[in-house]
């Protein structure tokens, strides 16, 4: 929507947006989908959505379905999944933001048949009720009996004013072209005061993000490790292969090295490869192909990415602060095999892998090792066990 016309569509009050928007969808032949049914002979039946970002909703149920007393169903409004990560359920952004009629289907369904919900991102839960009013969904579900917890997945309850004191190279240095970020600071203030005010079981799913919600639980990436093993060497190549696949080139801070891996790339040191919205399932053939990934240099933190290069058997580089090492480690009883790395150092560190290949051919065999110990299921299992569904 262009901004002007989103400027004007604000000013129309709720009730004439949900009448004009369900309209177009019945004359386009929109229909809106019944709600998603967990398996009902499992004792515990937990609802995750509504945003999926890297797949975690649909993992995460993947995971608590292991306990075998769990059914776990995600779902997701389609226009947050352009990647086309797996879902239970997937419903149109318009009608969950204005259809009453699915609105209330939605309640409805969620109190008769699950037991918990997990509410994403601050997003939510029952799209546009109460104009998405966080704190009064809630409220109404756990009237009807319903168990709500939160997970926080990232900028959205990472303050800038905190981050900014975390690391140097933290976007929201030169955020000009991202995001202003008085109104990120704003915005995530809120959802962090929604947060505490609701006092609920909270989880996050990285664990640079306990700097901003310190009570809450530390869940994990989940990834399908056995979508990413491979037996394909690793720097044997004269030129190694360097690989950067930025989803937010800003937050990964892509402009920050892209300039120092094309000039190793010019003198003929790497290979260097810039991928660009590679679709997710081409990229275990891609990983396999290199040599070393470079993740992210800006967030201080690691993610699905660095889990997926991990289990791929690469030299992993990118920014770690030491609470999120300190934290994992306490977690999987190992040291993350991600070696920190920085704009003002990554040059040191590809010519250091160059010439001491044996030295980080060892560190990229501990990384499937480690991502099974915390980020294949079964730790973000036994947290949502422990801290949630059986608390």
């Amino acid at each position: 929507m262009h901004p002007r016309v989103e400027a004007v569509w604000k000013l129309v009050p709720k009730p004439v947006q949900d009448t004009i928007a369900s309209t177009v969808d019945r004359l386009q032949g929109v229909t809106p989908p019944p709600p998603p049914v967990p398996d009902l002979s499992r004792p515990t039946r937990m609802l995750v959505g509504p945003v999926n970002y890297a797949g975690q909703g649909y993992r995460w149920s993947r995971a608590a379905e292991t306990s075998g007393t769990v059914s776990g169903v995600n779902y997701v409004h389609s226009g947050n999944n352009l990647l086309q990560y797996p879902a239970d359920y997937t419903v149109p952004w318009r009608t969950a933001e204005h259809s009453r009629a699915w609105q209330k289907a939605m309640l409805d369904a969620i109190a008769e048949n699950y037991t918990h919900v997990l509410i994403e991102a601050c997003f939510p839960i029952l799209g546009g009720m109460f104009s998405g009013d966080l704190r009064r969904q809630t409220a109404l579900l756990r009237e009807r009996g319903v168990h709500v917890g939160i997970v926080g997945h990232g900028n959205e309850v990472r303050l800038p004013s905190t981050h900014l004191e975390s690391t140097p190279w933290s976007p929201f240095t030169d955020s000009d072209e991202w995001i202003p970020v008085d109104l990120a600071e704003k915005a995530v203030a809120a959802n962090l005061a929604a947060i505490a005010d609701l006092d609920l079981p909270t989880f996050v799913s990285t664990a640079g993000l306990l700097v901003d919600l310190p009570q809450a639980q530390f869940l994990g990436v989940v990834i399908d490790q056995q979508q990413w093993i491979n037996d394909e060497p690793l720097l044997e190549r004269d030129r190694i292969r360097v690989i950067h696949g930025p989803t937010n080139p800003h937050v990964k801070g892509t402009p920050l090295i892209v300039p120092i891996a094309q000039r190793l790339h010019d003198e003929g040191l790497i290979e260097f490869i810039q991928l660009d919205r590679v679709p997710n399932h081409e990229m275990p053939a891609v990983m396999a192909s290199a040599d070393v990934v470079l993740d992210q240099f800006r967030i201080g933190d690691y993610g699905v990415a660095a889990c997926e290069s991990m289990t791929s058997g690469r030299v992993v580089l990118a920014h770690i602060t030491e609470q999120v090492r300190r934290e994992v480690e306490t977690h999987a009883g190992m040291a993350l095999p991600i070696p920190d790395t920085t704009p003002d150092t990554l040059e040191h560190m590809l010519r250091d892998i160059a010439v001491r290949r044996d030295e980080y051919r060892a560190i990229a065999r501990t990384g499937k090792d480690f991502v099974a110990r915390l980020h294949n299921g079964d730790f973000s299992r036994d947290q949502l066990m422990k801290h949630f569904l059986a608390a």
